[in-house]
């Protein structure tokens, strides 16, 4: 994500941690409950449940608009990198419900996770950002980490959904990217409105050509809404986060969603990775936490 140097009141900086670290445990929950529904008899499809996930979301942000009368507000200026992160965004999404279905929780919320690194190492590019030799080492630490989940010995499934996790990783930076541009003249709320409304937009266009099933079964339903309400109000908390306490520090705090989320499958489906698979990950959460700070010292006078 960009880096802010604003700050607030240090009672208020502790909220916005806080507030970012509740966000990691309903995003672990997100992501234990959609790897859930697909161990299901009947398992719910991996789009189904994003489009669920973003109607959610969709309906949290029209509701209020509508009874203050101001829908015409969420669409902000219009401009083109808001479209482009809503698409960037809702393939994403899609991409990593996908992924956690074949691998589990963990390792596909890391490769998930690689979306900083990414953003670290298109900023030259896209947003003419200099990166330093720590940063590019920092980059390349956590490419080291990505391709050791790409172990050999892997079958065609475990390939597959760890190439959508890194897909994933790489579409949601192009997000944050567009973030970065349509940001500094919309309003976080129409940032997150035009994820939501192209994401389902995007899904239905998928569902026209893929096919659509509801899910089965009440056991579906309640993994299916609870992923749902989980992301949602994780997009807000995380949000909420962003405006109260430096960026560089909520960045940080979010890298504890991977690590919340393996463990969860650990405790829940035993989904214990192997000590290659554990080392891979170490190093994409070592790297990824360390380039906001390294990003800050850059930018820091003198």
């Amino acid at each position: 994500m960009p880096i802010s140097r604003r700050t607030g009141s240090r009672p208020q900086e502790a909220r916005g941690l806080l507030l970012m670290l509740l966000a990691c445990v309903l995003f672990a929950l997100m992501a234990n409950c959609v790897y859930a529904a697909s161990r299901l008899a009947v398992p719910v499809a991996a789009s189904v449940i994003s489009f669920v996930r973003v109607s959610v979301n969709l309906a949290a942000l029209l509701l209020p608009a509508m009874v203050a009368g101001n829908l015409r507000g969420l669409f902000g200026d219009l401009r083109l990198a808001l479209w482009l992160r809503g698409l960037f965004g809702g393939v994403s999404l899609m991409l990593s419900f996908a992924s956690i279905q074949r691998i589990g929780p963990g390792e596909s919320a890391f490769l998930t996770a690689s979306s900083g690194i990414f953003v670290a190492a298109l900023g030259p590019w896209v947003l003419s950002q200099r990166n330093s030799l720590r940063d590019w080492l920092a980059i390349a630490g956590a490419v080291a980490g990505m391709v050791l989940l790409f172990r050999p010995g892997l079958d065609a499934v475990d390939l597959t959904g760890r190439l959508m996790g890194v897909l994933s990783g790489f579409l949601a930076a192009l997000a944050y990217l567009m973030i970065a541009r349509a940001g500094r003249s919309n309003p976080p709320a129409t940032v997150v409105f035009y994820f939501c409304l192209v994401a389902v937009l995007f899904h239905l266009v998928w569902f026209a050509w893929s096919g659509f099933a509801l899910p089965a079964g009440g056991m579906a339903w309640t993994w299916s809404l609870t992923a749902g309400i989980a992301g949602s109000a994780a997009q807000l908390l995380l949000t909420r986060a962003y405006q109260l306490a430096p960026a560089i520090l909520v960045s940080a705090v979010g890298y504890s969603a991977p690590v919340m989320s393996m463990l969860m499958g650990i405790a829940f489906f035993g989904e214990t990775p192997d000590s290659t698979a554990l080392i891979g990950c170490g190093l994409i959460l070592a790297c990824g936490v360390a380039l906001p700070f390294l990003a800050v010292r850059r930018l820091r006078p003198g």
